[in-house]
């Protein structure tokens, strides 16, 4: 299994405690529920974790094609 790296997360009681209920109905644990829904929110947002080894470096040459907000032209 892949290495975990810890780190603490500050959330608000109400909504720990609708990850916790979430979580128990579902079969996961905490942790794994948050993984879980991390994961499926990079995915849904095109950034998925698995794709980060496919993007170029900042180093490689780039495609020239534009990509995100800050290439959409202004009226």
């Amino acid at each position: 299994m892949a290495e975990r790296k810890p780190f603490l997360l500050r959330v608000d009681p109400s909504l720990l405690d609708a990850l916790q209920r979430w979580a128990a109905d579902d079969l996961r644990s905490l942790n794994g529920q948050i993984e879980f829904l991390l994961r499926r929110a990079l995915d849904q947002a095109g950034r998925s974790a698995s794709r980060r080894s496919e993007e170029p470096t900042e180093s490689a040459p780039d495609s020239g094609a534009p990509t995100g907000p800050k290439s959409r032209k202004r009226s």
